[in-house]
Parts: structure tokens; sequence; C-alpha cells
């Protein structure tokens, strides 16, 4: 643990915590036409999904280092971070706007555009790294997640800092290549396949060979509702999960699967990744069956019975691994 003023820190999350908002869009969606639907709004962001899934399966004492505006929506990421008991370590420049993020879904539930207003954390989020208290905080986190939304060098600096496990989210494909040259400092990197096709791209190899060709050496693939891949060292795993029931939100999904694999990691540190990532399986499938990106509740029997519906085995040699 490390303090942080009068603050214990056993989880830091460092990067995106900012608004989301969603555009769901009702019947044909028509490109380049106005589009009847509804607008959501919730606080989100990559590390801070995570770090709130994963203090819903214990992994406390949390902290959050993010950037804000000193607008409304930076009032809306304070607030959220208070509520959620996690601890606000974030930097707040009254002259800037907060970061945000605008997606429009198709009546399947299909991202069609996105928008991504980031640019506080281009600039201002890495020069809170030069804090002697910042860095005092990450060399003596017991854990650190970062996300993508970090640019190159901030996340050079972290991971030279930390000395506990650094976890990773990509974000996007755009963005995971971020990722690359600090790959064998990452403890395990979480993606999607889409990620994990533009992390792999130019290695010789395709999906987890690429991924290892590329220096990563634990790793953690989504698709929906296909099989989640495992990269833990020399062994190659998918996990099957059961059907998904009521799903009324898919926001969040990818990263509360993260935060959950990442408390039990924390929790046990020894235990094999895939077996980790069956808590994150029932995490992201509560996660979905609300609105937002972050569930209400992540133990009982609901949790438990996903938990139990999923399977590991060895990924077969010719399974698809792409999008």
């Amino acid at each position: 643990m490390t303090q942080f003023g009068d603050i214990s820190i056993g989880l830091l999350g460092i990067g995106g915590a900012h608004v989301d908002r969603i555009g769901h869009a009702e019947g044909h969606f028509h490109p380049g036409a106005s589009n009847p639907g509804r607008l959501t709004a919730s606080v989100g962001g990559g590390a801070f999904n995570a770090l709130r899934t994963a203090t819903l399966r214990g992994a406390r004492p949390a902290a959050m280092l993010s950037a804000r505006g000193g607008d409304h929506d930076g009032s809306l990421v304070a607030d959220t971070i208070e509520q959620a008991g996690i601890a606000d370590l974030s930097a707040v420049f009254l002259d800037r706007r907060t970061a945000s993020y605008t997606a429009i879904l198709d009546p399947s539930g299909e991202q069609v555009a996105g928008l991504a207003d980031m640019d506080i954390y281009e600039t201002a989020l890495p020069r809170q790294l030069r804090r002697r208290t910042v860095r005092d905080a990450i060399a003596s986190a017991a854990n650190v997640l970062v996300d993508a939304n970090l640019p190159e060098m901030a996340l050079q600096t972290i991971c030279d800092i930390a000395t506990g496990p650094v976890f990773a989210v990509a974000i996007s494909p755009a963005k995971a290549v971020r990722l690359l040259p600090v790959a064998d400092r990452i403890a395990v990197l979480f993606m999607n396949r889409r990620e994990m096709n533009a992390l792999a791209a130019d290695s010789g190899e395709r999906g987890l060979a690429g991924l290892a060709a590329r220096g990563f050496v634990r790793a953690v693939v989504t698709g929906g509702t296909r099989p989640v891949l495992v990269l833990d060292g020399e062994n190659w795993l998918a996990v099957d999960q059961p059907p998904a029931q009521a799903v009324a939100d898919v926001t969040g999904a990818g990263d509360a699967l993260a935060g959950a694999t990442i408390a039990r990691l924390a929790a046990s540190p020894d235990v094999p990744l895939a077996e980790a990532v069956r808590d994150g399986i029932a995490a992201a499938q509560l996660t979905i069956r609300k609105a937002g990106p972050v569930a209400d509740r992540l133990v009982g029997p609901a949790f438990d019975s996903i938990r139990s519906g999923t399977t590991i085995r060895p990924l077969a040699e010719k399974e698809d691994q792409e999008t």
C-alpha cells in the first residue's frame, strides 16, 4: 500500500474518467440523415469503469488519477468518483473542457459512429506525472491500472515508476498501439478483437500469436458473445460463456470484465488468468443488464450462477480469433 496524504492505495487507476453520451437510434438507421432516437449520458472512461467494477469485487482502497475541466461535466465526474468511494487524485483545469465520448448505436446495439473529445488526456494529464506526490503514489501502489487514453510517453513513465503489476485497457484500435513500447511491462492487457488485430498487425502472425510476437505475455480478448480468448504465457485458452440474459446496455461490458478480472488477480496473484476471467465474464453479463457502464452489485447468486456457467478449454488451433 502507499500513502497519498492519509490515503492508502491498493489499486490506482490512471486514465479516462469522463462523460459518455450514447445515442440509441430507433428503427432503421439512415446515414447522413436525421434519425429518431434517445440520448443517454453517464460517467465512464476505460480506466474509471474498470476501477469501479474492481471495487465492487473488493479491490479497495482504490484511487483515481485523471484530468478534467472546471465545467458541468467535470462536476459530474467528481461526484461519481466520490459516490463510488474512490479517492480522487485528479487534476482540475478551470480553463479546459472535460473529455467526453459520444456514440451512435443502431437498433441492434452496434455502433455506427463515435466522437472522442479527449484532448485533455493528451496534454494535461501527463503533466501530473511530474508531481512528486503522484510519482510516489504510483511507485508504491499495490496495483496500477492504466488505459490507452494516455499518450506513449506517459504510459512509459508510469511503467518505469510502478513497482507493482500494471494492468492495461486498450480503449480503441487507434490507441491500443500506444501500448506496444511497454508490452513487456504490462501484467495483463484487456482488449477486444479489433484492438487485438491492430496490435498484431505487421507482426507476421494473427490473433494471440500476433500479440505474443509483439511482446505481450498475458492478454484477454473479448468479442461480444463469442468465447473470451486468453493468452497466459505458453497457454492459449478460450473461456466459453453462457448466453447473456436481459441485455439492456452493452456499454462498459469489456471494462467490467477487465475490472473484475483485475480484482481477482489483485486478491490472488497466483490464480491462473483464465480462472480470473470467469469472474470477469460474470461481471460483464451483470453489467449489461442495466443502463450505464457499471453494475449496481457484483456478488450473490446471480454472479455465482453466471460464473459457474463458464467453461475453460484449450484454444483450437484453427479457431477464429479475428473480427
